[in-house]
């Protein structure tokens, strides 16, 4: 029977599966539906960037209005910048003294997670030992600790190391709680790396500390680019930390400590456009970090389930 026959009879008789009319409502019926998903997820994701991006557009442009206008007209565009309220939040609220603490805690905190992270995850990942698995699951539990059960601990802890209410007192806190992160996310990424490589300098005379800086961490940029910026953005954040452990000097807190602050002292003031302007110098280098290195985050982030 051809095609015209079997396209020519009635929607009663019945039809032999695997026909093409057959093949081709199934196609349809998928194809439809696949398109109600796909729009639907569109929606989801424009309201999603909606509701995200609209109340961090609305801080920027308040930034430059009067706390009049603030006030008066809360929603509209600035008729007048007023760039001073960034000079008197960089200044006279010292957002630009904050700001570089920050800068010195977040950069060196950072960089040894990553350092001894990356270090202990590679071991973890690729050497055999009794009480691998132990320590594995040690840096696992400590992330189910939330911050507020380990205060009380941390403040003694740092007082008796005579490194309280210090900037480098801060920083070791820092690493010690991004840590467990860390580990946990580089070990499953070190595992999806080839061994050939590794085995292959080892073989040349490589050492493993060699190996370890010149094969394997290179190859692990992804990962390395993505478990960063996530720690970037959580120190970045971090509040109860310094509010415990670095409430003395006020020349040493940090952009989340001057920026509370600020808020405090503004609110009274009246000075809304300042407040603002200090809540968006906190906001945007993050923003920025993350908009630069967005593409590597997204591999290192697909990149075991990919291999």
């Amino acid at each position: 029977m051809t095609t015209e026959t079997i396209d020519e009879l009635p929607e009663s008789a019945p039809r032999k599966p695997g026909s093409p009319s057959t093949s081709a409502s199934r196609w349809k019926w998928r194809y439809s539906e696949g398109g109600v998903l796909n729009a639907f997820s569109h929606i989801f994701l424009l309201v999603w960037g909606l509701m995200v991006g609209l109340p961090l557009l609305w801080a920027l442009w308040s930034s430059f209005k009067s706390s009049g206008d603030i006030l008066s007209h809360p929603l509209s565009f600035p008729t007048h910048f007023h760039f001073d309220n960034w000079s008197h939040a960089w200044t006279k609220a010292h957002m630009g003294r904050y700001f570089i603490n920050t800068i010195i805690v977040v950069g060196f905190s950072t960089f040894g997670t990553m350092l001894f992270g990356s270090m202990a995850a590679y071991v973890l990942a690729r050497f055999e030992f009794p009480g691998n698995r132990l320590l594995y699951f040690i840096f696992v539990a400590g992330m189910a600790f939330p911050v507020v059960m380990v205060l009380v601990p941390l403040f003694f802890v740092t007082t008796n190391l005579g490194i309280i209410n210090t900037l480098p007192g801060l920083i070791l806190v820092y690493i010690a709680y991004s840590l467990p992160f860390t580990v946990f996310f580089m070990t499953s990424f070190f595992r999806t790396l080839p061994t050939s490589v590794a085995e292959a300098a080892l073989v040349d005379g490589a050492s493993h500390t060699r190996t370890f800086f010149q094969i394997m961490v290179p190859m692990a940029k992804p990962g390395i680019i993505s478990i960063g910026i996530f720690n970037v953005l959580g120190q970045w954040n971090q509040y109860l930390l310094p509010l415990v452990l670095n409430q003395g000097n006020t020349d040493k807190w940090v952009l989340t400590q001057g920026l509370a602050d600020l808020a405090v002292q503004q609110g009274y003031q009246g000075d809304w456009g300042g407040l603002f302007a200090g809540l968006s110098i906190a906001m945007l280098p993050v923003l920025a970090v993350y908009v630069v290195f967005q593409r590597q985050v997204q591999a290192g982030l697909t990149a075991g389930a990919l291999k």
